[in-house]
């Protein structure tokens, strides 16, 4: 079956803009795709970021106003929406009625689809700390980064990692999942995996099965938090192909080797997939910079 490959794509770009990895995700991806910079990988179309949706507003954080800054720097439009001002009592009350919580989100997607006045292609959510509600699920085709393997752990990049130490995992990944009501759970688009033992983690975990053997996990993340060497070294092999991974998902999007039909992930022959793993093009890649 021959697949009509478009001269153009367009996106639409969520995140809560919460960090310097956010700012950093945005900004990499723009770079080496948008601008057809020399590192985008060959044979993709033109792509272009119609906006970049944040549920922050100016003021509310130091680095979300980084975040906002950076995207007018870039020349995105940018649509800001707060999702801490919104109906702030009923989002308080859900944290102990999941009904409530549900109801919230409802609302509160609707006041955003009423801004995105955008036709795209496809909206990558991008360390987007909300969950998306049913009814955005249903409307938009949306894809999410998510810092580990198919089957990972689910939840916050901290999460992730601490949880794949508690586990003892021999590797991790990246993946870009399609976006369900449930956290972390849609159908894998695309991913990469990579091993967390051998070398140069081995004498990592060396230094915290020693001091487990007189504390507790929860001592150990109580007392380092995001300085721990291992949770670093993990985090670290996550933060360089994540890039790499949506890159090369837009290109497998481009190309019709990946297609969402009916909320399914197919590939080009129709057939239903698991995800595109794209260990093979992300370690060439990174061979070839190092």
């Amino acid at each position: 079956m021959e697949i009509s490959i478009p001269s153009r794509y367009s996106i639409g770009w969520f995140s809560t803009g919460q960090d310097k990895a956010a700012r950093d995700l945005l900004e990499d991806v723009y770079k080496n795709i948008i601008n057809n910079s020399r590192c985008a990988p060959k044979g993709i179309p033109t792509i272009r970021i119609s906006y970049v949706f944040c549920n922050r507003e100016e003021g509310e954080g130091e680095e979300s106003d980084r975040f906002i800054a950076l995207v007018k720097g870039l020349g995105i439009p940018i649509i800001s929406f707060s999702s801490w001002g919104f109906k702030s009592d009923m989002r308080r009350l859900g944290r102990h009625d999941h009904k409530i919580l549900k109801k919230w989100r409802r609302e509160y997607d609707r006041e955003v689809v009423k801004r995105l006045n955008y036709d795209v292609d496809l909206i990558l959510l991008v360390g987007y700390m909300l969950i998306v509600g049913d009814e955005m699920c249903k409307r938009y085709d949306m894809i999410n980064l998510h810092p580990s393997a198919p089957n990972g752990p689910a939840g916050t990049w901290q999460e992730v990692i601490w949880r794949l130490i508690e586990e003892r995992k021999d590797e991790t990944g990246v993946m870009m999942h399609l976006v369900t009501e449930e956290l972390d759970k849609g159908p894998p688009i695309s991913y990469c995996t990579f091993p967390i033992k051998d070398d140069p983690f081995d004498r990592l975990w060396k230094r915290v099965e020693e001091r487990l053997k007189s504390q507790s996990l929860q001592e150990v993340i109580k007392e380092d938090g995001e300085t721990n060497s291992l949770f670093n070294a993990i985090r670290q092999q996550g933060v360089i192909r994540e890039p790499l991974l949506i890159i090369y998902t837009l290109k497998g999007i481009t190309e019709g080797k990946i297609r969402i039909k009916d909320k399914k992930v197919v590939d080009e022959r129709g057939s239903y997939i698991n995800g595109l793993c794209l260990n093979r093009e992300i370690e060439s890649y990174l061979s070839i910079t190092s």
